[in-house]
């Protein structure tokens, strides 16, 4: 795509960019499907099959860029794509439920298995730092040890979510007292059928796919001929373009009275994310993190303090809200604006 001129680059990234967002639209509807059909419970079809769906662009982008040998589009857009995953929370914030007296999206779906989400996500990140800092030359059987932890650390997480969404030793189950209540939800197996789910998963998953590497390489050069970094470009504009699944999915949740689960979608993509570093060290052969530069763990860092304000947030249930958001969020999107401006000082 490179020999292409500029204007039809944008205008493939574009189409590509919506290809994603109505397959992500599909697969939620597919997933709550299939989830009920199959009995797999919050963690395990939230957590798991929607975090994974709703992340395929990522996952296309990865094995693409490690095909390729481009590994510093790769990292970019995992690390990067999980700092603005988790600014999208301030959107569902935003936009999600509006109103006069509506309360702050961590007042309403304050819960302590959301904390624990929220924290596991961090342990990953703390892994990925650590892993930078490894010597290259640690391969065996084309695994590095960092990429084992962390994908052991997201079985752990998801293991323990799942026991706490169970049972917790705290008052309602670590839900907070006058937290949105669980929605009763039409029974989704009535709407579609399971052949019929299948088919909707299948086909957007596929569409999802293709999307996801059209984006890749078209934005790949488009930002080489206007002089944006691979590092930029994946923390920014392809991190971007690749959450839209998060959005459109999180708009339907709390449209639906679901808050939990948008926050949850967010949290447990962020701590699949760098489950993807062990792919692309399979698929490259190479150790990935201690390739990793000054901007990748900046990114880490911020995406951990973005993911811990929010953390907090659940914890003190702000009720106030400013330009139409809670305080957390707010916060966050100055943190961020804030971090981008030092990625570029730091790219310079």
């Amino acid at each position: 795509m490179d020999s292409l001129p500029f204007f039809l680059l944008v205008v493939i990234f574009v189409a590509a960019a919506a290809v994603v967002w109505v397959a992500g639209i599909q697969l939620s509807k597919a997933t709550d499907v299939l989830d009920a059909r199959l009995h797999l419970g919050s963690a395990l079809g939230g957590l798991i099959v929607l975090a994974v769906a709703t992340n395929l662009p990522e996952i296309a982008i990865t094995v693409s860029a490690a095909v390729s040998g481009n590994l510093e589009v790769a990292v970019g857009n995992i690390l990067g794509g999980i700092a603005l995953q988790t600014v999208v929370l301030v959107i569902l914030d935003a936009f999600g439920k509006r109103g006069r007296g509506v309360k702050p999206l961590t007042y309403r779906a304050a819960s302590l298995t959301l904390v624990l989400e929220g924290l596991v996500v961090v342990a990953v990140l703390a892994v990925v730092i650590a892993g930078s800092q490894l010597p290259s030359g640690l391969e065996v059987l084309r695994l590095t040890p960092d990429v084992v932890l962390i994908a052991a650390l997201w079985i752990v997480g998801l293991i323990l979510v799942q026991r706490a969404g169970s049972h917790l030793p705290w008052h309602e189950d670590g839900r907070a007292p006058d937290a949105t209540p669980k929605p009763h939800k039409k029974d989704p197996t009535k709407a579609m059928s399971t052949k019929k789910a299948v088919v909707v998963f299948s086909i957007s998953a596929l569409a999802t796919l293709v999307a996801g590497v059209v984006l890749e390489r078209a934005g790949d050069a488009a930002s080489s001929q206007i002089g944006l970094s691979g590092v930029l470009f994946g923390a920014t504009v392809l991190a971007l373009a690749t959450s839209l699944p998060e959005i459109s999915t999180g708009l339907q949740a709390i449209r639906q009275g679901d808050d939990n689960l948008a926050i949850s979608d967010i949290f447990g993509g962020n701590a699949f994310l760098p489950v993807l570093f062990l792919v692309a060290t399979v698929i490259s052969g190479t150790a990935v993190l201690p390739s990793a530069n000054a901007a990748d763990i900046y990114l880490t860092a911020l995406a951990a303090l973005l993911t811990l304000v929010y953390v907090v947030g659940l914890i003190f249930r702000p009720q106030r809200r400013l330009i139409g958001m809670g305080v957390d969020s707010f916060v966050v999107l100055v943190l961020y604006a804030v971090g981008i401006g030092g990625l570029f000082a730091i790219s310079a």
